[in-house]
């Protein structure tokens, strides 16, 4: 909420809502009122303290910042009109997810330990806490631009191309990272190919493997010709999804 200072007897009437922040700052300093509160905008990261188990991936994630790193290029890109808070917390499987009526990001330790039985390596472990991130930060920005997606899967498909669009703008090292979700995914494939899939709304771990990689040779093929053979055909292509989202993207871009 805005609190605007109380502006001189023959001026009560509230203030437009286009007032500027300058202009604010010196009508609080000029009367003494303490000033006005700015509505917090963008990403934040808030890191809460972890149940019995998740101290290691809490710790791994607060001295790594990879959170941190990852909502930095987020609101150097956007200018988010409202805060979504990063929340790192236990989350005793519900898993990482975005609430849109909070704004909030749940980042889950505990998936963190899933990840590494998957990959082994702090540094694939990074690497999937940025692709989470940005993820989430898609259904975040689904949610604010009020964009027509459809239901699930397709809002989740779209969450992922934002995802990949984010890390392939970062170039090589965000390149391996999206190689690296890819992996897991994988990995994951192999492991469920037997599981009911159940009610879970994303895609299959195979057709996200699969769309990540085609991203990937799409976006940077001189860099990943091993994947050349896999990638013929794909769905979506990695310009479509460029020029989708950033088109979608026009009026927060900073």
């Amino acid at each position: 909420m805005t609190v605007r200072p109380t502006r001189a007897a023959e001026h009560r009437r509230t203030p437009p809502a286009a007032l500027s922040a300058a202009l604010c700052a010196a009508l609080s300093t000029a009367l003494l009122t303490g000033g006005c509160a700015a509505t917090p905008r963008g990403f934040a990261v808030r890191y809460e303290t972890p149940a019995a188990g998740d101290e290691r991936e809490a710790a791994f994630l607060r001295d790594g910042t990879h959170a941190e790193r990852a909502v930095t290029r987020l609101n150097a890109y956007l200018d988010l009109p409202h805060r979504v808070t990063v929340v790192a917390r236990s989350c005793a499987g519900e898993g990482t997810s975005y609430d849109p009526a909070a704004h909030r990001i749940d980042l889950c330790y505990d998936d963190m330990a899933q990840d590494r039985e998957l990959l082994t390596t702090d540094g694939k472990v990074g690497a999937i806490v940025a692709e989470s991130v940005y993820h989430e930060a898609g259904h975040a920005l689904v949610d604010a631009l009020e964009l027509p997606v459809g239901p699930d899967p397709d809002e989740e498909n779209a969450a992922d191309r934002f995802a990949a669009l984010m890390l392939l703008r970062e170039g090589p090292e965000g390149e391996r990272a999206l190689r690296t979700a890819a992996e897991e995914y994988e990995l994951l494939a192999a492991r469920e190919q037997d599981a009911d899939p159940g009610e879970d709304e994303h895609a299959p771990p195979a057709d996200r493997a699969a769309a990540y990689l085609c991203l990937l040779h799409g976006a940077a093929p001189d860099r990943h010709p091993d994947l050349a053979a896999r990638t013929r055909a794909c769905t979506p292509t990695w310009p479509a999804t460029r020029t989708d989202w950033e088109r979608d993207l026009a009026p927060l871009l900073k």
